[in-house]
């Protein structure tokens, strides 16, 4: 295959497409805006699904390796009412099928999977045009340009790419996530610790969240979700950690303590995530030369599948384009006729999820979910 491919984004989705396709012989070229691979922490825990992320990593023959990721013991769930009442407690009993690892971690991996020169660091793109015949030409801030046969945009919600497919644009979805951390938790946050347990936490009421997750190191990474305008959080003052926390566990008030001390005890800084979601049922023309995997074709509220359905698209886009050497356009119209279902059916269901994680019936409703997807 003679085709120049160029993937602009070094997350999950981009790198799981660059080595499908280097497993199947066929060299690509990443550009990432960021400096390097640890220029900013890449998030905390992903749940790796059977039906999806599983058998993406499959195909880019990281199996093994992956296993070696997976933190036992963190498919541990429980649910709490606001006053810390305990409503499901479910051990990892080693028989789930969403394996948790690090999602920086996860990046490496792929990252050393990669033949040496494969991501260019540090080309933030600045601007796309098409040349006509399925070309396109990249512009990057530092001023260099590169001209490829197959785009591929794999980078994120602001997609500097999906503009030549769609005018879609994100929208806030009315909710947003204040990241915290508690460090060395058993030993500085015992009691908030053991509240939370071994793998995740929920605690929810209507509009408003408290979700944990006990990462490596005994590190507690929290996002308390809050249904608020983006005026509401613009008044917070970011600049003053202290303040923040207290504004935001004003909105929990009356919850237990141990709850309220995932906000309010964080050792950094709260972090401020804005969610944001594309039309469910976004589709566009085929354009010759160019399509999208991961958030930036089908950003959606927060429901688990963001990161696997990403890497899933990476490695559909690269077995097609593997089984279709000589003809990019029949690989591309193959792989977005079956990416548009799919991710339209992920977008709805994480619309539903949000419902019930924070809806008028929650927590009650969510646990009730829960138990009919466990019915035979």
């Amino acid at each position: 295959m003679t085709t120049t491919v160029t993937i602009i984004g070094a997350g999950l989705g981009g790198l799981v497409l660059a080595r499908v396709l280097h497993v199947n012989g066929i060299p690509a070229t990443v550009y990432e805006a960021e400096s390097s691979p640890t220029a900013r922490t890449q998030g905390g825990m992903l749940d790796i699904h059977e039906d999806n992320g599983q058998p993406a990593i499959e195909a880019a023959g990281l199996t093994d390796e992956f296993r070696d990721l997976v933190l036992e013991g963190r498919q541990a769930m429980r649910i709490l009412d606001r006053d810390g009442t305990v409503l499901v407690d479910e051990p990892d009993d080693g028989t789930g099928g969403r394996p948790e690892v690090q999602r920086g971690e996860l990046r490496q991996l792929l990252l050393d999977s990669l033949p040496a020169g494969t991501v260019r660091w540090g080309h933030k793109v600045s601007g796309v045009r098409a040349l006509g015949g399925g070309r396109h030409e990249v512009s990057f801030a530092d001023g260099t340009t590169a001209v490829t046969d197959l785009l591929v945009g794999a980078d994120g919600a602001w997609s500097r790419v999906r503009p030549l497919l769609s005018d879609a644009t994100p929208e806030y979805i009315g909710s947003s996530y204040v990241e915290t951390y508690l460090l060395d938790s058993d030993t500085r946050h015992p009691a908030t610790a053991k509240v939370v347990g071994g793998g995740s936490l929920m605690a929810l009421a209507p509009g408003r969240g408290i979700l944990a997750h006990r990462e490596k190191g005994d590190t507690v990474h929290t996002y308390v979700a809050l249904d608020a305008s983006r005026e509401w959080f613009a008044a917070l003052d970011l600049t003053d950690p202290g303040a923040v926390a207290t504004r935001v566990a004003q909105e929990f008030d009356g919850w237990a303590p141990d709850l309220i001390a995932l906000i309010t005890d964080s050792d950094t800084a709260p972090i401020h995530r804005p969610l944001f979601a594309l039309p469910v049922e976004l589709r566009w023309d085929r354009v010759p030369g160019v399509t999208l995997v991961g958030d930036a074709a089908h950003l959606a509220p927060p429901n688990g599948e963001g990161a696997n359905l990403a890497m899933y698209d990476g490695a559909e886009l690269g077995r097609a384009i593997a089984a279709h050497p000589g003809d990019v356009e029949a690989a591309l119209g193959e792989y977005e006729q079956a990416m548009f279902p799919r991710s339209a059916e992920a977008a709805s269901d994480g619309g539903r999820l949000h419902d019930l994680l924070f809806g008028e019936d929650t927590p009650h409703g969510l646990i009730a979910a829960f138990a009919e997807d466990r019915m035979p």
